[in-house]
C-alpha cells in the first residue's frame, strides 16, 4: 500500500514555502507515494512542482476536503497561513484563512499510526488539543531539527 501525504497550505503561494516544496522533491525520490494537496485556491501548489512529481510518475491529487483525504493518509503536514506574504492583499489572507485546522475532528478519522507534522511556529491551523495525541509529531519534528543543526554546525565548525 503506498504511504500517502498530505500537505495544506495555509497562507501564502506555495512559492512561499519552502518546506512544502523540499518535502515534495524529497518525496518525489520514492516509490509507491501519492501526496494529496489540500488547500484554498488561492494558494495552491504551483504548476512547476506538479509537473515535476509527475514527471518522476509520483501520484498526486488535488482535493478540497480535508476529512476524507486525512482519513487515507500515513502523514498529514499542515502549515501555517503568513499574513505578512500577502502584502497588501488581505482580502486573500482572509479567503485562505481558517479554512483547513487540524483539529480533534480531524484526529477522529486519522488512521491510528498516522501523524501530524508542521514546520512551526503555528497560529490557529492546529488546535492545542491536538497537542496531547501521540500523533501529533511537531514538537518531536522541532526538537529532533535542532540535533541536525547542531551536528552539522559541528561538522562546519570541527570536521569529522
Amino acid at each position: 500500500m503506498p504511504k500517502r501525504y498530505r500537505e495544506s497550505p495555509q497562507g501564502d503561494e506555495i512559492a512561499h514555502f519552502p518546506t512544502m516544496i523540499s518535502l515534495a522533491y524529497l518525496l518525489a525520490r520514492y516509490n509507491d507515494v501519492k501526496i494529496y494537496f489540500v488547500s484554498p485556491d488561492v494558494v495552491k501548489m504551483k504548476n512547476d512542482i506538479k509537473d515535476y512529481l509527475t514527471s518522476r510518475n509520483i501520484q498526486w491529487e488535488k482535493s478540497a476536503d480535508l476529512m476524507e483525504v486525512a482519513s487515507k493518509c500515513d502523514v498529514v503536514y499542515q502549515t501555517r497561513i503568513q499574513r505578512e506574504r500577502f502584502g497588501e492583499r488581505i482580502d486573500l489572507y482572509e479567503e485562505a484563512r481558517g479554512k483547513y485546522i487540524v483539529d480533534s475532528r480531524v484526529l477522529e478519522v486519522m488512521q491510528k499510526h498516522a501523524v501530524v507534522m508542521h514546520p512551526l511556529p503555528r497560529l490557529d491551523e492546529i488546535t492545542v488539543d491536538v497537542d496531547g495525541d501521540t500523533r501529533a509529531a511537531y514538537f518531536r519534528q522541532a526538537k529532533n531539527g535542532l540535533y541536525i543543526r547542531m551536528a552539522l554546525l559541528k561538522l562546519l565548525l570541527v570536521g569529522w
